[in-house]
């Protein structure tokens, strides 16, 4: 019988500090206090789902307990090594925190703080999603929290710091976890996928990378979807069906039709999107995404930088950009924002579409106040220079009299 097939999100989930990717203001930290020494007892770790707050309280708890000394590269090889990442360790106790919230859990963790480790240095307790512990919970911890015995570490995760007690933040060294960009997501998913023999283009992978959101998780669950349903060699086509992605061809048939007062073409490429069965809302989700890169080239050509695309439809924005005045962009951007939200609330979000085509396309944009003023200085000044004069009423002088006028 086979092994049972592991999901690429826990295979490829990192061991150790410098194997997590794109939270090396974190990671650094922790290095530093490994080799100073100056750890202290209770850490907090808070961020995005999936951007590896649990992974990096697993990695800490290994580099902590390794049997060679604690460091940032732990030897992989002792038992504490080896136990710790499939989370065999006596020492290293996770908790979560939404299933093990009341108190009497608590006094249980509480009890069993007092007996010293087992094989490693440390007792290491892992509190995941620690906002959901209750409030009494939360009160039987904190005098453990505050002062506990030497060799016990308290390491908490969650992903809502917002709702963690004050009482617990007070007492711990907080670490922010970042969204982590694209160009380092879709880096690890190209290791992984060169690794797992898989062959996907890179506009595939920013593809993938992209609707990760941030999330080294969720990008590898959705890579582990692209080859669930296209194999080892999945193509762009395939990427984007799996993803639910609009079919780009769509959205700059949108785009150049707005830009371009199009109606028509608009009207077509909207229709096109219902006939395929893509849902309006993520339409106009990518839509949104597209004009704000149509904005941002338009700007300025370093702005190129903060956009997600391929070289070659950068240009192609640049040239669609070409003419088109900042403010009617930024209008248009308005406009689809309304939209997105009215798309998402509506019976029919095709017709609220449609009717948000009349608004940017029937409706002419209105001219900067800039060339306004200056055709009217223009115009003065012809005026000034050269025929006729409109007649203007005199003004009176020091010497008439209105009433010398009547009387006459």
């Amino acid at each position: 019988m086979s092994d049972a097939y592991l999901a690429i999100a826990r295979k490829w989930r990192p061991r150790t500090l410098e194997e997590m990717a794109g939270q090396t203001h974190v990671t650094r930290t922790l290095g530093n206090a490994l080799q100073s020494g100056r750890l202290h007892h209770a850490f907090l770790f808070t961020g995005a789902r999936g951007v590896g707050q649990t992974t990096a309280a697993l990695a800490f708890a290994r580099a902590l307990n390794c049997a060679e000394g604690s460091s940032l590269t732990p030897c992989g090889k002792c038992a504490p090594c080896l136990e710790i990442p499939n989370g065999n360790s006596p020492d290293v106790i996770e908790v979560d925190g939404a299933s093990n919230n009341s108190v009497e859990d608590v006094r249980d963790l509480r009890d069993g703080v007092r007996y010293l480790p087992t094989s490693g240095r440390d007792k290491i307790y892992i509190i995941d999603e620690v906002h959901l512990l209750s409030k009494g919970a939360v009160n039987a911890l904190l005098k453990t929290l505050e002062e506990p015995p030497p060799h016990v570490k308290f390491l908490f995760a969650t992903t809502e710091v917002n709702q963690s007690p004050e009482t617990i933040l007070s007492r711990v060294q907080r670490f922010d976890f970042k969204r982590i960009p694209q160009p380092v997501v879709g880096e690890r998913l190209r290791l992984i996928c060169d690794a797992e023999g898989v062959q996907i283009s890179e506009a595939g992978l920013r593809m993938i990378a992209r609707a990760g959101e941030g999330s080294m998780r969720d990008s590898q669950s959705l890579l582990d979807q692209v080859i669930s349903f296209g194999g080892t060699t999945p193509t762009d086509a395939q990427v984007a069906d799996i993803l639910g992605l609009v079919d780009r061809r769509m959205l700059y048939d949108m785009l150049e039709g707005l830009l371009g007062g199009d109606g028509p073409r608009c009207l077509d490429a909207i229709a096109a999107v219902y006939e395929s069965g893509y849902e309006m809302g993520q339409f106009t989700s990518e839509l949104l995404e597209l004009v704000r890169d149509t904005a941002l080239v338009a700007l300025s050509p370093k702005a190129a930088r903060h956009m997600d695309c391929p070289a070659e439809e950068r240009e192609r924005l640049g040239k669609l950009a070409a003419g088109v005045p900042a403010e009617q962009l930024a209008r248009t951007f308005h406009v689809l924002l309304e939209v997105h939200d009215q798309v998402a609330r509506a019976s029919r979000p095709r017709m609220v579409l449609e009717m948000a085509v009349a608004r940017l396309v029937a409706i002419r944009p209105a001219e900067p106040l800039g060339h306004l003023v200056e055709r009217l200085a223009d115009l003065e000044r012809r005026l000034r220079g050269g025929g006729a004069a409109p007649a203007r009423p005199r003004g009176r002088e020091p010497g008439d009299d209105p009433e010398g006028e009547r009387r006459g």
